[in-house]
């Protein structure tokens, strides 16, 4: 194989990987205005060890919500429309009124 064709396969690799199961790209290196570009809408919530909430603003005009995963420490982004998502976002919003 020539190294065109290995390059052209691993670029297709990180491609599809970084589309795939809510992914941001801001974990493989590459700067955008908005981390998430594709979000997970499956119900993760015991794998999830710490939530991420950052508001919309001048570079990105959606609200996004990245979990970090307990067992990898994967960076996934959450649908914040998904039903799950709203119970954990009010959950944490009820638990920092408490404080």
């Amino acid at each position: 194989m020539t190294s065109k064709v290995i390059l052209s396969a691993l670029v297709v690799l990180l491609v599809s990987v970084a589309t795939s199961e809510g992914m941001n790209v801001r974990s493989l290196g590459v700067d955008l205005h908005c981390r998430c570009i594709q979000t997970e809408t499956r119900t993760i919530g015991r794998h999830i060890e710490k939530v991420e909430l950052i508001p919309a603003n001048s570079h990105c005009e959606d609200t996004e919500i990245i979990a970090t995963l307990k067992t990898t420490g994967q960076e996934v982004c959450l649908d914040p429309k998904a039903p799950w998502v709203k119970k954990v976002i009010e959950r944490i919003l009820n638990n920092s009124k408490r404080r």
